[in-house]
């Protein structure tokens, strides 16, 4: 591959799952022992907002005790040495980018650190316990839930995304399935402005043949050696 300049690096949840945060798990439709229908969409929070509130209380208890790993920090050390424009796009709720160093990161599923008003949009840092009658900063509603997008709504940040990946000479996917759209089809629009593709994975993913290149392995090694390769 010849040196790149502008990069847009897409992580997903094999990067954290090096650091004991469980992944999500479609083949059996269950995330953590529930059902992905009951924690993961719009319509599951308006029948038992209770049950949705405590899978992500635990999930942001399991993400506060889990710590960066060689992958976070590279991709940190990375950014930080200022020699290539690069973008971190995450699938994943967690901090583990920020607090493994990293400045700018584009959650596009949302976060566990925030909350969201259901009733008039209001975001606020979230606490470690949340609940539907927690009232909303902004309007008093009490109508909190986690600020984390679920099944059937938009993602975050999408017109920078996709304005990053027509403008970037390389797209780095990691950590990912390949499975969950729109992220699923970062890598072809990527390729089809231009850019070159490479895809670090435990296990080649549902997308692997439309890579130009592939390496599997953990991303605790891949991640380094592939930031040292460009730091050279």
């Amino acid at each position: 591959m010849s040196a790149p300049q502008k990069i847009v690096v897409l992580t997903g949840a094999g990067i954290s799952a090096e650091s004991g945060i469980a992944t999500f798990r479609a083949a059996d439709g269950l995330w953590e022992q529930h059902r992905i229908e009951d924690v993961a969409t719009p319509e599951g929070f308006a029948r038992d907002p209770a049950l949705v509130h405590r899978f992500y209380n635990a999930r942001r208890a399991a993400a506060a005790s889990a710590a960066p790993n060689a992958a976070h920090k590279a991709l940190a050390r990375l950014q930080a040495a200022g020699r290539h424009d690069l973008l971190i796009v995450t699938q994943n709720v967690d901090d583990l980018h920020e607090r493994g160093g990293a400045s700018s990161v584009l959650h596009m599923h949302g976060s566990l650190a925030g909350a969201l008003c259901a009733d008039c949009g209001h975001r606020w840092p979230a606490p470690a316990v949340m609940a539907q009658e927690d009232p909303c900063p902004a309007c008093h509603a009490a109508a909190t839930r986690p600020d984390i997008v679920w099944f059937g709504e938009i993602p975050y940040h999408m017109d920078r995304i996709w304005g990053a990946l027509r403008e970037a000479d390389l797209f780095v996917s990691i950590g990912t399935s390949g499975q969950v759209y729109p992220a699923a089809a970062f890598a072809q629009d990527a390729a089809r402005a231009g850019a070159q593709t490479l895809e670090l994975n435990l296990d080649p993913s549902a997308l692997t043949a439309e890579f130009d290149e592939a390496r599997q392995g953990p991303a605790t090694r891949l991640v380094p050696a592939w930031v040292d390769s460009l730091l050279a």
